[in-house]
């Protein structure tokens, strides 16, 4: 077998982190035909099929995830060697690209003050975070690391809290709770109007609560359901109904007395979101800077 040229290899892996050859393309500054052609001599010289390709999506094989894993670090500790060379002058210089994925929650409360403050630290970094209701396999879909609230991990995944607990609460304009009443119990919520979380595959987010250290859930109904606390803000304020979100985005309103808050001895702390990474002998250079930055933050 000839030897592979080891800028095929970056190519190969910028298409498993996308998997879509139009922005791996564009990432890497060539044509997508130029770039399927390329890959497609990388399978001929191993004798194996790496992505499946069909004309709505592309996916790693088996063997594709394989080469990935063993790729991924090489390519990583080679850009941290060239790096260090281009940068001898300025030994503070970090280049290199993070891609971050999880709840839009845990990223706009806690990750993106990290990310603002890294980003000051080190100019020469390019970081990419996209919000996603659902979980996914970060790695697979070509992300460094994912935020997780107290969801299992796989073993050989990394977590690093992200911060102080967090609480999520209820709340109703002083009209609507003048109108319909303060609900004493969670059970209460049976004869509200609610606004509701709904996720894009059509399941609702139940609302928790805890006393006396028993936990329990509850599905309230109601005319309107979002998939954003934010959206559900504007209604609530209206007075259509009860929200239940992150305090964070409720603390203005609580405030302004726009919003006030009810059943507040049902809905106590609970541990903020991690960042999460599989566990590999080498890092790319950006990211674990990244994730000492998260550590030193959390102290």
């Amino acid at each position: 077998m000839q030897q592979i040229d080891l800028n095929t290899l970056a190519q190969f892996v910028a298409v498993a982190r996308h998997l879509n050859f139009r922005r791996a393309a564009a990432e890497l500054a060539i044509s997508p035909s130029t770039l399927s052609e390329r890959i497609r001599e990388l399978e001929a010289r191993l004798g194996v099929r790496l992505l499946n390709r069909t004309t709505r999506s592309t996916s790693l094989t088996e063997e594709g995830e394989r080469l990935l894993e063993r790729t991924r670090d090489a390519i990583a500790v080679l850009d941290e060697a060239a790096a260090s060379v281009t940068s001898a002058g300025n030994r503070e210089v970090l280049t290199g690209r993070i891609r971050i994925n999880g709840p839009a929650p845990a990223l706009e409360l806690r990750l993106m003050p990290l990310v603002s403050s890294f980003l000051e630290k080190h100019p020469g970094v390019r970081v990419e975070v996209v919000s996603e209701g659902d979980l996914v396999d970060v790695i697979g879909r070509g992300f460094d690391a994912g935020l997780r609230y107290d969801e299992s991990l796989a073993q050989d995944m990394i977590a690093v809290r992200l911060g102080p607990d967090q609480r999520m609460i209820v709340a109703g304009a002083p009209d609507y709770l003048k109108r319909h009443g303060v609900p004493q119990h969670p059970d209460d919520l049976e004869r509200h109007s609610c606004i509701t979380h709904v996720f894009g595959g059509g399941n609702t987010l139940p609302w928790s609560f805890e006393k006396d250290g028993k936990a329990f859930e509850r599905f309230p109904k109601g005319r309107l359901a979002v998939n954003s606390t934010i959206a559900a803000l504007i209604p609530a304020r209206a007075g259509h109904g009860l929200i239940y979100g992150f305090d964070d985005y409720l603390q203005p309103d609580l405030q302004a007395g726009t919003l006030v808050q009810v059943l507040d001895e049902w809905t106590p702390p609970f541990p903020g979101p991690s960042l999460y990474f599989t566990e590999r002998r080498l890092m790319p250079p950006a990211l674990r800077a990244f994730v000492d930055h998260v550590k030193t933050a959390a102290r």
